[in-house]
Parts: C-alpha cells; sequence; structure tokens
C-alpha cells in the first residue's frame, strides 16, 4: 500500500502532521510506502506535480490531505478514482488566499514567489463541486482558527466525517486516528472507489 500526503498553503514535506505521520508508518505500518512531496507554490503546478506522482502508484494508494493539501487531494482523488482523507480542507482556497496575493515566503523552505491571479483562477477551475459520496474521510477541528469548519463539513455532507471538538487546524489529535485512518484505507482499497 501507498499513501500520497499533500500539505497545505506555505508548509512542506518537513511539517509537524507529515512527520508524525512517517513516524508512525515506520513504527506500526512498514508495508506502506509513504511519499510527500514538495508541492509548487503555484496551485496549478502542484496538482500537476502531485497527479504526476499519483498516476505513477499503484491501485492501492492512499491521497492524505491537509488544509490546502486537501483541495488538491479531492482534486486528484475525483480524476484518479482513489479515496482521500481530508484534513481541515479548504474548500474555496481562491476567495481564502486571495488575500495572500503577492509575494509570500515558504517558511519551510525559504523559497520566495509572488501568488497572483493566475493562481487563485487555478484554484477556482479545479474545485469539485459535487464529491463522490464514499470516497473521503473528513477530519476536522471545531476551532479550526484558519478555516471554518462547517464548510467542510456542508460541501462533503454525503461522506464519513469525525469532528474533534476543540481542536484546532493543526489536528492535535492526528496521531491518535493514524490507527484507525490506515484501517480505513485498507478496506476502501480493497473495493472499487
Amino acid at each position: 500500500m501507498h499513501i500520497v500526503y499533500l500539505h497545505g498553503f506555505n508548509s512542506s514535506p518537513q511539517s509537524l502532521k507529515a512527520g508524525e505521520t512517517a513516524a508512525w508508518l515506520r513504527q506500526h505500518a512498514p508495508d506502506i510506502e509513504l511519499h510527500c512531496p514538495r508541492l509548487s507554490p503555484h496551485p496549478a503546478e502542484a496538482v500537476r506535480q502531485a497527479g504526476e506522482l499519483l498516476a505513477a502508484l499503484p491501485e492501492d494508494t492512499l491521497l492524505i490531505g491537509s488544509s490546502l493539501g486537501g483541495f488538491y487531494a479531492s482534486c486528484l482523488a475525483e480524476r484518479q478514482r482513489r479515496p482521500a482523507v481530508l484534513i481541515n480542507p479548504a474548500i474555496r482556497p481562491d476567495r481564502d488566499l486571495a488575500r495572500f496575493a503577492g509575494e509570500q515566503t515558504n517558511p519551510y523552505t525559504g523559497e520566495a514567489y509572488i501568488l497572483g491571479d493566475d493562481d487563485l483562477a487555478a484554484l477556482q477551475s479545479q474545485r469539485v463541486e459535487t464529491p463522490s459520496r464514499r470516497r473521503y474521510w473528513l477530519l476536522l477541528g471545531s476551532r479550526d482558527e484558519v478555516l471554518d469548519w462547517r464548510e467542510a463539513a456542508a460541501h462533503y455532507r454525503h461522506s464519513r466525517q469525525t469532528v474533534f471538538n476543540g481542536d484546532d487546524h493543526r489536528l492535535n489529535n492526528w496521531p491518535k486516528v493514524l490507527p484507525e485512518v490506515v484501517a480505513w484505507a485498507r478496506r476502501q482499497l480493497s473495493i472499487s472507489v
């Protein structure tokens, strides 16, 4: 089995959740290969990069996406018919990231770039309007200080959801739920999604 973990806006494969995922898999599920690509800060390129990686992997591949990475995971899950776990996913990043338009520096990598109107348009064009019912599991924090968890809950209303009361955008409960995530993924990948 394979997992592709997609990080969020101005994040990287060195994020805390990505590290926790890698450490847990090494200890508890060494048969699972984790792929955590460093995504371009430009959405069209990020989706292309992640899509090429996913297309090169076998059918038994789960997507995990956090925040903006959850938006990308949803887009790719629909295109390539894969299951996905979405952690506090962005639903309208074209709207939410508009206030960050202009010069940016990724705090993990030091990469400087410009978030432009073409990036926001690319996000708008990649939005999944009607997500598949059983392809997703949402993990949401009710005190997410970055995104309104209720927007994600409504958008994926027909999908499995777990809301952690009092948890935030970082989702501190992530390490605790990893065993169940892997079990869910194994079940999902044994049936056609």
